[in-house]
């Protein structure tokens, strides 16, 4: 039986307490604490082995990681809830454990990963990336799509050989000029280009079927902006996309390519979508660059 005057000075440990809060929730690896605290390995590793050595905290080994479960006595559960209850972060805690939640539940993604990890690595005449995602794209059934931040505008292209209408947005007014130049020359009259911010897209409220944003939205001064203005834009039901970078320290990014945000975490992605009214919102890590400073792409779905 753990001393109850120790365990009362353990959960007094602002970090301490947030740990042992969700470990009596869900039995968490350090990874998993990691993405929900946004904390350093070693930081979380020390504060479970003073919970592990005062008997509040076990652990079992799970293939190559170790996971943690609370073991909190009953006399101590309600104190530790009630103090809970003053801690800032833990509504930020609970919704980055759902997160976490579901994506352990997602066995498709996990399959596609490993699937994905094997695609390419022995040569098959004809078989590419390019052309699996050419294939992809004639079988999308979206009727008006927007995409935002669209740059030279090659994703839009490809998915107006699909969709009844395009509707690519940019700020740059070249980008837009030689944009609407290809469209013509490509014969794609239902593909529109038009001059605006990602943040106040010119585009009606509930006129869009799917609304992407491909590697645009770290670009934006206000991220969470953008992503309100793609939810005014979807119709009900209609669904966004966004690819974008995993959170990064390669600083050089804000010089050799404009970038304003050097990527976001995934939960934190997932809780500005959820806070801007989408539902349904799912992120996974789909690529690593194998040169440095070896980017991650991050994607997230969702639907309004």
């Amino acid at each position: 039986m753990p001393s109850i005057l120790n365990s009362l000075k353990m959960i007094s440990d602002p970090t301490r307490l947030r740990i042992l809060l969700l470990l009596d929730e869900e039995s968490l690896s350090v990874a998993e604490l990691q993405q929900i605290l946004g904390m350093g390995q070693s930081r979380i590793s020390t504060q479970l082995s003073q919970l592990k050595k005062e008997g509040l905290v076990t652990d079992q080994r799970s293939g190559k990681n170790n996971i943690y479960s609370a073991q909190v006595p009953g006399e101590l559960e309600a104190i530790m809830r009630e103090a809970g209850r003053e801690l800032p972060e833990r509504g930020h805690d609970q919704a980055s454990l759902r997160h976490i939640l579901r994506k352990r539940k997602d066995q498709v993604r996990a399959y596609f990963d490993e699937l994905a990890g094997r695609f390419g690595r022995e040569y098959v005449p004809g078989r590419s990336w390019k052309g699996l995602a050419e294939a992809m794209l004639k079988i999308l059934n979206y009727e008006v799509v927007a995409d935002l931040g669209a740059g030279e505008g090659t994703l839009s292209q490809l998915i107006a050989q699909r969709a009844r209408k395009v509707i690519a947005i940019d700020n740059s007014e070249k980008m837009v000029a030689f944009g609407k130049k290809l469209a013509r020359e490509n014969q794609l009259p239902h593909l529109e280009y038009r001059l605006g911010d990602i943040e106040a897209p010119p585009i009606d409220d509930d006129s869009v079927d799917l609304a992407i944003f491909s590697q645009a939205l770290h670009h934006a001064e206000q991220p969470a902006k953008a992503l309100l203005e793609a939810h005014r834009i979807l119709k009900p039901g209609g669904r966004l996309i966004v690819l974008d970078l995993l959170r990064h320290s390669f600083e050089k990014a804000r010089d050799l390519y404009y970038d304003t945000w050097l990527g976001f975490p995934e939960v934190e992605l997932a809780e500005m979508l959820t806070a801007c009214g989408f539902r349904e919102v799912e992120t996974a890590i789909v690529d690593r660059e194998e040169s440095p400073p070896h980017f991650q792409t991050l994607l997230a779905s969702a639907a309004k």
